[in-house]
């Protein structure tokens, strides 16, 4: 499939506003007595369930994997994915959203630091300043310069710091298993294994009888598809398009994201420093999209004579 940065690039802006979007709905459930384990055991499970539905319907060829990658995907869901929603909701519940919030969106710099490491990704300036901006600009939008990471509590801390690892660790897991399936293929198996997981280890089939009301039912469903299935399906379509470095990077809009609907919706005001984090997070990704675009268009203009590559560089 040929690579389209602005179709990746967009992917993941998208994904990252629908996930802030669902933060309203989880709030209100958490408000209701549902542990963000609950609401975790049931997003995984609902999402798994009904990407099934959708393949079994007209795409079965997508459910399609080779039997010597059925441990790579119980890597990938049951643990990694599944990681990632369990420590991000622990991290919630011991110390502040926002702080929760900076610290998983440090994955970026683990996902960089392997890339560069391990896959021998070169480390441009772009990318580079591309980094510095959005954990500055993520900084600022979650309200870092008033957080005193020292007085907080140390489980909290060891879990938003947990969730980047996970985070990172599927982002760059993912982008792998993209090589040989269809993303949908590899999402579709990341959540089912990370809903086996859940069910299996956490009140298995709990929901079942918890009694939830229709509303929250209502709510769960959507944190489900627009929270969960459509968002995690769109960012694996960008990072095949853009590469696991460039998504994460980009994905540090969601907490911009967040804080704008929050204001429109919930009337909060955004902090001046908050608008510049903001504005930090949007330069980060246009500096990424403009590099990129240049590095794509200097090979076709060097074979076609039009200037020296070594000024290009």
């Amino acid at each position: 499939m040929e690579n389209s940065p602005a179709k990746g690039y967009l992917c993941v802006v998208i994904a990252a506003v629908l996930w802030a979007s669902s933060g309203t709905a989880g709030k209100a459930l958490f408000g209701r007595g549902i542990t963000p384990f609950d609401v975790v055991q049931v997003r995984l499970t609902l999402s798994a369930l009904l990407l099934a539905f959708v393949f079994s319907v007209g795409f079965r060829n997508l459910f399609l994997i080779r039997k010597i990658d059925i441990g790579y995907f119980c890597l990938i869901g049951g643990l990694a994915m599944c990681l990632v929603q369990i420590t991000y909701f622990y991290a919630i519940s011991k110390i502040q959203v926002a702080a929760a919030i900076f610290l998983q969106y440090l994955s970026p710099v683990i996902v960089a630091f392997f890339s560069i490491c391990f896959w021998k990704e070169r480390l441009t300036l772009s990318k580079f300043l591309a980094l510095v901006l959005s954990i500055a600009g993520c900084y600022l939008v979650a309200g870092g310069y008033s957080l005193d990471l020292l007085k907080m509590n140390r489980a909290g801390i060891l879990g938003g710091l947990c969730s980047a690892l996970c985070f990172a660790t599927y982002t760059l897991s993912a982008e792998r298993g993209m090589h040989r399936y269809s993303p949908w293929t590899v999402l579709f198996y990341s959540l089912f294994f990370a809903a086996l997981t859940m069910n299996l280890f956490y009140r298995p089939l709990g929901y079942l009888w918890a009694g939830y009301s229709s509303m929250e039912w209502l709510w769960l469903t959507y944190i489900s598809i627009m929270g969960t299935l459509i968002p995690f399906g769109l960012f694996f379509v960008g990072v095949n398009h853009i590469r696991s470095t460039r998504a994460a990077i980009t994905a540090t809009l969601e907490p911009i994201s967040a804080g704008f609907i929050a204001y429109l919706f919930l009337r909060e005001a955004l902090a001046p420093p908050q608008i510049l984090g903001g504005a930090l997070v949007v330069g980060a990704i246009v500096v990424l999209q403009f590099r990129q675009e240049r590095d794509e268009l200097t090979p076709a203009l060097i074979r076609a004579g039009a200037f020296d590559s070594d000024k290009n560089l």
